[in-house]
């Protein structure tokens, strides 16, 4: 994978990108698990930007039938297959899955930037609350799990219900990128760069991630007293 520096720029929104940002837009993404809620918004985000997508699946027939359902070019396949056609991969598969699907992708991963998006969460009587690995976080497991590949975290607190809701144009999102190379955290602000409302802050390396992802508890809460689609916004950046 490669990119070109471009001179520095702003997001849809009209705030600040980094003083540089790789030309992302030939980059082929595919969204693993990408069946799901999430899966399918931030595919359907990314094709309406330009963005080549490819909707990864345990099967290939249920990638294929949301590709089909959402269009404007995305295709479908099996997470093996999307893993070794693109350039980057998303991973959105339930926190359940998480280790078993990345240790059968270790190869077809290999080499590629992978951004990791999953929330390692349980549910109680009192509600949502962050679940800790062994590793750190989600996305120390995927680094673990995946020593030949580039991972970066990010996109955990996106609204499922936004995303995919063709009605809204702009999500006025911030989106905390993780990483432990600055070169690959550019690269995931400048596809996030891509969606309209939305922007990649950097928010530190993947150690990190624990926090990042377990606050999604906290959203969930807050979305249920309030009855809203929260999300996050950095301020002063």
């Amino acid at each position: 994978m490669t990119s070109t520096d471009l001179p520095p720029t702003t997001a849809p929104s009209g705030r600040r990108l980094p003083e540089t940002t790789p030309d992302v837009s030939g980059l082929v993404v595919a969204v693993l698990g990408g069946t799901g809620p999430q899966g399918r918004g931030l595919a359907l985000r990314l094709a309406l930007a330009g963005q080549r997508v490819i909707i990864g699946s345990r099967t290939t027939e249920r990638a294929e039938a949301a590709a089909a359902e959402l269009g404007l070019g995305i295709t479908g396949s099996d997470n093996a297959r999307a893993a070794r056609l693109a350039d980057i991969a998303i991973v959105t598969v339930p926190w359940e899955g998480h280790a078993a699907t990345l240790e059968a992708l270790r190869e077809e991963l290999a080499g590629k930037l992978v951004i990791d998006s999953v929330n390692p969460l349980g549910f109680d009587a009192k509600g949502a609350y962050g679940i800790r690995p062994a590793e750190g976080s989600a996305a120390e497991q995927a680094a673990a799990l995946l020593p030949d590949s580039r991972v970066t975290a990010a996109f955990h607190h996106l609204s499922a219900v936004l995303l995919t809701d063709p009605a809204v144009e702009s999500l006025d999102t911030d989106v905390l990128v993780l990483g432990d190379t600055r070169s690959d955290t550019d690269v995931v602000q400048a596809l996030t760069a891509r969606i309209p409302g939305l922007r990649g802050v950097y928010a530190g390396r993947l150690r990190n991630a624990h926090q990042v992802e377990a606050l999604v508890a906290n959203l969930i809460s807050v979305n249920r007293r309030y009855k809203a689609h929260a999300g996050l916004r950095v301020t002063d950046v």
